[in-house]
């Protein structure tokens, strides 16, 4: 029963409702963790790297009804992040309750750039903000891939527009994030 189920799932993961207006920006809480934290009680910097992809995963089913396993599922495919972009801006400490948004800001044929930012619970304070590039992979030859027709019409839907990527700089997109904050 279990395997019919999800079969389903996959088989039915890309039909896109062409009424439906897809969320671009995804955000949801979490809680800096004790154990996440180094000494001073700051969010160890590479724990900001599991704090936005566990976040991101659960923005994608939440939001989308999708798992990465769909994807190696339905094409054998998936993306894996080969250059991260990160800065620091404000400490986050712990048990201290975060914002987090994710938002899939430009892709071509192989890639995309996700972008990841934290802020603090009342989403005045920018805490930090990731540029995330990822190449599609076939997972059984490992190498990339164009993306698949149906992933180009979802990434075509859920991609931010408004955020051009390809001309911004870091430091002009942490000033437009900052701006957009209560």
């Amino acid at each position: 029963m279990k395997q019919s189920s999800k079969a389903l799932i996959v088989a039915t993961m890309f039909q896109i409702n062409p009424d439906r207006v897809y969320p671009t920006l995804l955000a949801s809480k979490a809680i800096v963790r004790f154990q996440d934290c180094d000494p001073l009680r700051h969010l160890n910097n590479a724990k900001y790297f599991d704090y936005y992809f566990n976040a991101r995963e659960d923005q994608i089913l939440q939001n989308y009804a999708l798992t990465s396993a769909d994807f190696f599922q339905e094409y054998q495919a998936g993306w894996v992040a080969y250059n991260h972009n990160i800065s620091y801006i404000k400490s986050v400490f712990v048990a201290e309750i975060v914002w987090i948004f994710s938002q899939v800001i430009y892709y071509d044929e192989t890639t995309i750039v996700t972008e990841f930012y934290m802020t603090d619970i009342e989403q005045k304070v920018l805490k930090n903000l990731l540029w995330s590039t990822s190449k599609y992979i076939d997972v059984k030859t490992g190498k990339t891939i164009p993306h698949h027709d149906k992933v180009k019409q979802l990434l075509e839907l859920i991609t931010q527009e408004s955020v051009n990527y390809t001309t911004l700089t870091k430091q002009e997109r942490i000033r437009q994030i900052k701006s957009t904050l209560k």
